[in-house]
């Protein structure tokens, strides 16, 4: 193993900037990391992997600028969007173990605002199942709102669900953080990005961050947001359809378009979307999660609250992305339409683009890729490369 870049070592082109190390009996995953780069466009990425809290693959490669000058480094940060979404949670349980919070006590009891529009029942156990009925605002926002947190707590104090709390499921993409983000506030008086810091990623010496300070910009990737930036939105829209835009385009930039390389962006706290990390930072995480939610002496959550977290809550056709989705409490669970590599007690968090951290306990493997690509969505051919070679690494 080295820490030396390893391009020529790995057989790369000498154009192709690779560095890290990869234990040799992970040489599977090394050669699907170089192949993502050469066969399915990869411009940057990095990816780590540890088992029973071992690294055996610290990879990065590629470029972090859009140019495709600035070679990919160790502690390039980029975007890693709803992979997040799994941080996001962690702070939530955080607070139950505590006993701040309750998972079923309705949020309103210590957000009172929030019980406007008949939304006095909704419980944390409801947003973290993504079963609160609030995926989207129907108020039209002004572009840039997503970065006002006042303006999107209080937008979502004034919704009403757009169905019957705990009857279905849907993503909630981008509200699911300002919910969360919210009541860690009331209760605490700390942002959601400061609780993270404090006591999850520093303890653990995880770089990943919600907030990012101005100090670190210079090491962020530059995103390749798909060409056209935002679509128009169609006319007549209404019912489960305006949900459906919604979701993704109110306030316009709230998915990230047109923002995502702007300071404003990556200084904000857009819990649901604008996590930024390293792959290193992401699998440090995961690590403590494959071992029961402690390793090297820091725990992030109690066992008995990760194993609830990890059961299934929500299954089955989801209201907004009208497919199969299945989650426990703020982790995406395997099925046979998205799976995390083949055991079915694996649970983690897939990225727009493709970045996804995840760990399975029967291996204890935990696994993170991180990309600066918005590639396929939901069957994203670079993060299985890595996913298979890695499995087939253990056989």
């Amino acid at each position: 193993m080295t820490d030396a870049p390893i391009g020529d070592e790995f057989n790369a082109p000498r154009a192709l900037p690779v560095g890290g190390f990869c234990d040799d009996a992970f040489a599977a995953v090394r050669e699907a990391f170089i192949a993502n780069f050469m066969a399915l466009g990869e411009p940057g990425a990095a990816v780590t992997i540890s088992i029973g809290g071992r690294v055996v693959v610290d990879l990065w490669g590629g470029w972090s600028d859009r140019a495709r000058v600035a070679p990919w480094k160790q502690d390039t940060l980029v975007n890693f969007f709803s992979v997040g979404k799994a941080f996001t949670t962690l702070c939530a349980l955080r607070l139950v173990g505590a006993g701040l919070a309750d998972l079923d006590r309705p949020l309103a009891r210590d957000w009172p605002e929030f019980a406007a529009g008949g939304k006095g029942e909704i419980t944390l156990r409801h947003v973290l199942s993504h079963r609160a009925g609030l995926p989207a605002i129907a108020r039209a926002l002004p572009d840039g709102s997503m970065l006002d947190w006042q303006a999107m707590t209080k937008s979502l104090e004034e919704q009403t669900p757009w169905w019957q709390p705990g009857s279905a499921h849907g993503y909630h993409v981008n509200t699911f953080g300002y919910l969360v983000g919210e009541l860690v506030r009331r209760l605490t008086g700390a942002t959601l990005g400061d609780m993270l810091r404090e006591e999850i990623a520093k303890p653990l010496g995880a770089d990943v961050h919600i907030g990012l300070p101005l100090s670190e910009h210079g090491r962020v990737a530059e995103f390749h947001w798909p060409e056209g930036g935002r679509p128009a939105m169609p006319g007549n829209l209404a019912g489960d359809a305006l949900m459906r835009w919604n979701t993704y385009w109110n306030p316009p930039g709230i998915s990230g378009a047109g923002w995502v390389n702007t300071a404003a962006w990556r200084s904000a706290e857009i819990p649901s979307t604008n996590g930024h990390g390293t792959a290193r930072g992401v699998a440090r995480i995961y690590a403590a999660l494959v071992r029961g939610g402690a390793t090297d002496g820091v725990e992030i959550v109690g066992g008995d609250l990760l194993r609830e977290a990890v059961r299934t809550h929500s299954f089955g056709i989801d209201r907004v992305l009208e497919r199969t989705t299945r989650f426990g409490l703020g982790f995406q669970l395997p099925h046979e339409e998205r799976k995390l590599g083949p055991n079915g007690g694996a649970f983690g968090h897939f990225g727009a683009g493709g970045s996804l951290g995840f760990c399975d306990p029967e291996t204890g493997l935990a696994f993170a890729y991180v990309t600066n690509d918005m590639g396929p969505r939901w069957q994203n051919p670079r993060n299985r490369a890595l996913v298979d070679a890695a499995y087939a690494s253990l056989a």
